[in-house]
Order: structure tokens, then C-alpha cells, then sequence
């Protein structure tokens, strides 16, 4: 940072710290043990697709590194925004496994300079009545936010803001709620 930024109070954004990923089974733990939130088995990544036959390939080949590793196919579809979604599927019990696949995804787009493509991971959580929840990893903040959604489009902000004092001394919280943002119809979730 130069002497300008610091003159003029601009600050360096946060690295992405793709290792908090793996704080996730240990929170899961904490999370269904005072909720009952217990996770889905399901994870996705979300990132802006390149144009190029480079980016296609890597797409493949990271496709193909989750079906070999003992998991069902991977699912990539297209949001409304143009953003590229991979589902990754596991048996509930295998949330770790569910984590290192997702990690790997984005360890594998961070290598091959696709870094700042990378918008979030999200991993599902559900309660035995049902209300789903999503634990949002921001690539670009380094940090999580909880994501309730009800039917409608609506959240449930009041389980959103339980659920970040139950995970405050688990995970990284984002700060700014105004970057807690709903991710309407994510695969997963």
C-alpha cells in the first residue's frame, strides 16, 4: 500500500483465507448440537465462467476431480445473473468430505489465476422442521454470513442473527450485514 492510500484512508480488502473452510465440520457440530441444524450434504460454489477454451477445460477438469472422488456427479448451472453454480452432493454424515471437495474447487480456480471470479461457497443446513439455511463463505472478505430463507423470498432474519452468535467464536463472521446477501434459488439451498 502506498503512502497515498494511506494519506487518503484507503485500505487493502481483505485475503481470502480459503483454509477458514475447513473451521466448517467443527461449526456444524456446534451448530446442530444448540440448534438442530444438521447439514444436508449439500455444498456449491459460485463463480463468473471466463470466455475461453482454458477456462472450459479447467471447468472439466475440476468436474471431474469431484466425480472421482467417491462422490455422486457434479451438477454446474447458470444463475439469472450470469454467475456459474457447481453443486457438490455428499452423504450428510461425509460434511467434511463435502468441505474438502469445495475447497479443492476453489484452491483449483484461486491456482489457475481465476481467483477474483470467485464469489462465494455456500453450504446447506436444515432443522427437523424443516426451515432450511445456508452458511456463505465471501471469497473476497474471507469471512461467513448465515443465510435463512422462507418461502416467498423472505428471510428469516431473526434465525440469521441467532445463528451468528452461535457460530461467532466458530467462524469468521462478516461484519457488514449489508454483505449478507440472499442467494435466491442457490443450488443447494
Amino acid at each position: 500500500m502506498s503512502w497515498w492510500d494511506v494519506l487518503l484512508g484507503r485500505t487493502e480488502p481483505a485475503k481470502a483465507d480459503l483454509d477458514a473452510l475447513f473451521a466448517l465440520p467443527s461449526a456444524a457440530v456446534t451448530l446442530q448440537a444448540a440448534t438442530g441444524f444438521a447439514p444436508t450434504g449439500l455444498g456449491s460454489v459460485c463463480f463468473r465462467s471466463a470466455e475461453g477454451g482454458a477456462f472450459a477445460a479447467l471447468e472439466r477438469d475440476i468436474a471431474a476431480l469431484l466425480d472421482a472422488g467417491g462422490g455422486p456427479p457434479v451438477e454446474i448451472s447458470q444463475d439469472t445473473y450470469g454467475y456459474t453454480w457447481l453443486l457438490a452432493r455428499r452423504a450428510p454424515e461425509q460434511f467434511s468430505d463435502l468441505v474438502t471437495d469445495l475447497h479443492a474447487v476453489n484452491s483449483s480456480l484461486e491456482a489457475a489465476a481465476f481467483g477474483p471470479s470467485l464469489l462465494c461457497s455456500l453450504l446447506s443446513f436444515a432443522d427437523p422442521n424443516g426451515r432450511k439455511l445456508g452458511l456463505v463463505y465471501l471469497y473476497k472478505q474471507g469471512t461467513f454470513y448465515p443465510f435463512a430463507p422462507l418461502p416467498d423470498r423472505r428471510r428469516d432474519n431473526a434465525l440469521e442473527l441467532e445463528m451468528r452468535a452461535v457460530l461467532a467464536d466458530e467462524l469468521p463472521i462478516e461484519p457488514d450485514l449489508g454483505r449478507w446477501f440472499p442467494l435466491w434459488g442457490a443450488p443447494g439451498l
